[in-house]
């Protein structure tokens, strides 16, 4: 019997260190909730890991952006929704001057009206914006039209969604200039029926065009947020902890833990069974 090496104890040290080494990362796992802390855990799953997680804070971008631009949208709209109703009171104005039952100081009077419903489309047309981007014409100072605008709705360069721009929704763009300088009668007041009829059918135009974009915009978002509930869904599967088998596997560790430390008490004992020989 040898004593000057305690193979058996150093067995039993092995195996501690080892059963130890995986105590401590099960309890890891079930303090951390994840089944992955470090890339020596699963070098694989952690890459396709990382991956679905960076696709779905991609996405998340995507939806907010696209509810950024569905916000966008509805301000334009009911900008113009509010135009279209002067225009609508405008040209009750003029069909009151067009009869002749409408005396000059009657015209005087509803050539003021007009002139200020007029003053208030352009008032409308140059403060409509969002964030600081003019949605009804190309600027706050500049009364041309705008140019299209192009939404980031997804997490590739290709994942957009653009409005179909040239809006000009003030008095220049809708064709009623030479009305906010008339001078009105009864004549006058019928030659400008037919302009107003056709500035209301181009500011229906605009206001589909941005209805359309709306409901593509919201259409993309339910799509994004089903993509995004199982891209998270599947980086769940991979990254976090199954806690029941975890739990089972930590308590197992635990009581081979244990039973070690009884196994190595025992193989050090053992050696003193050697000293009754030498008695």
């Amino acid at each position: 019997m040898r004593i000057n090496t305690n193979v058996a104890s150093l067995n039993a040290q092995e195996s501690a260190t080892k059963t130890n080494s995986q105590l401590s990362s099960s309890l890891e796992k079930l303090s951390s909730g994840l089944r992955i802390n470090k890339a020596s855990d699963d070098a694989s799953g952690l890459a396709i890991a990382d991956k679905l997680r960076t696709q779905a804070s991609s996405i998340g971008q995507g939806i907010s952006n696209a509810n950024s631009a569905v916000s966008l949208t509805q301000i334009a709209d009911k900008a113009m929704g509010e135009e279209s109703n002067i225009v609508d009171i405008i040209k009750t104005k003029l069909l009151q001057a067009a009869t002749a039952t409408t005396s000059t100081a009657g015209h005087d009077a509803i050539q003021k009206d007009v002139v200020k419903l007029l003053d208030q489309i352009n008032n409308i047309g140059t403060q409509t914006n969002y964030n600081g981007i003019s949605l009804l014409q190309a600027s706050a100072a500049s009364t041309a039209a705008t140019t299209a605008l192009t939404f980031q709705t997804g997490e590739t360069s290709s994942d957009t969604i653009v409005t179909a721009g040239a809006v000009q929704a003030n008095v220049s763009g809708l064709g009623l200039e030479s009305l906010h300088t008339a001078t009105m009668t009864q004549t006058a007041a019928s030659h400008y029926l037919s302009d107003v009829d056709a500035s209301l059918n181009t500011l229906n135009g605009w206001r589909a065009d941005f209805g359309s974009t709306q409901n593509q915009l919201e259409s993309a978002t339910r799509n994004m947020m089903t993509q995004q509930t199982n891209i998270k869904a599947a980086e769940s599967v991979i990254r976090d902890v199954d806690y029941a088998q975890e739990s089972a596997n930590f308590n197992k560790q635990n009581i081979i833990s244990q039973a070690g430390t009884y196994a190595m008490s025992q193989a050090n004992s053992v050696q003193q069974n050697v000293l009754r020989l030498l008695q």
